[in-house]
């Protein structure tokens, strides 16, 4: 099954236009929506969740219009948004055994057996019975994905997942993430680089609320490989190395700042060839765009 996205628009009663014809094809398996915060990603994810209504263009997951038959989308979907409350008094299977009932689960045996395989997959059955208010905010994400995987959805979709957690609970729900996509669509939408290049072979980068680039990860890598050039310079040198070259990433390190600059030559002999990864695309992508935007 794939899912096929085709001009798909949004503009909300502010002026503010979310989704400018975004054209997507997502096959099975795990796909990355990269973009910095304000790109459209969480437009694009609400409305695919039936959330939210499109102004125009078509969602297809097989011969289901996503768009149109919102309660059979519904019935096929996991949901894990940016943010999400819980019952901080429920207990973790009280809760999920409440929302299978309400996903049209009514044999109770069934409820049981379902219930106490995703509480273990998400390793959360030793702390089955504490209430939810306890939970650290990894056991809680791994609880939205204990949540979004009842019924055995055909999509899932999951907006910043691993904001906030710790190297460890981010490994953990890596790993987790990695075991769903195997049998289904999952659509990872976030702004971290390292979560798409460790996770996803097919992934799309957004900004301003259009796909400016989409493919495999390391195709996409391999496409600057020999033109990313690297520089330790003075804070108030940059300027001029920004109107004379194209600087597409800077950061922090011993007190220098050190610049990433995209060139099919070497710029002069202070600059060192670097590795390009995921992230010197997204910058390369996603940097002049903004920098337009602010001009």
């Amino acid at each position: 099954m794939e899912l096929k996205i085709k001009n798909l628009s949004k503009t909300y009663s502010n002026g503010v236009q979310a989704l400018k014809d975004v054209t997507l094809d997502i096959p099975q398996g795990m796909f990355g929506l990269l973009g910095p915060n304000g790109a459209g990603k969480s437009s694009l994810m609400r409305t695919l969740a039936t959330l939210q209504q499109a102004d125009s263009g078509s969602v297809m997951l097989g011969d289901l219009d996503i768009l149109k038959d919102k309660a059979e989308v519904r019935k096929i979907l996991g949901y894990l948004p940016q943010e999400f409350g819980v019952y901080p008094k429920v207990s973790s299977y009280n809760m999920l055994n409440h929302i299978a009932s309400l996903k049209g689960i009514s044999n109770k045996g069934e409820r049981k057996d379902l219930v106490e395989s995703l509480l273990n997959k998400t390793n959360l059955w030793h702390v089955r019975n504490k209430s939810l208010g306890t939970y650290s905010g990894g056991m809680k994400q791994r609880f939205g994905i204990a949540q979004a995987l009842i019924g055995d959805p055909k999509l899932i979709i999951v907006d910043e997942p691993t904001a906030g957690l710790d190297p460890a609970e981010r490994n953990r729900f890596h790993n987790l993430l990695c075991e769903i996509g195997e049998n289904t669509i999952v659509i990872l939408s976030t702004h971290i680089v390292d979560d798409i290049s460790n996770l996803c072979n097919n992934m799309a980068i957004i900004c301003l609320g259009q796909v400016v680039l989409k493919g495999n990860p390391s195709d996409l890598t391999e496409g600057i490989k020999g033109k990313v050039w690297t520089k330790a310079i003075e804070k108030n040198e940059l300027l001029n190395y920004q109107s004379d070259l194209q600087v597409i990433s800077t950061h922090l390190k011993a007190g220098k700042t050190v610049i990433h600059v995209l060139s099919d030559n070497q710029p002069d002999a202070s600059f060192q060839a670097t590795a390009a990864d995921l992230e010197d695309v997204y910058f390369t992508e996603i940097t002049s765009r903004m920098d337009a935007t602010l001009a």
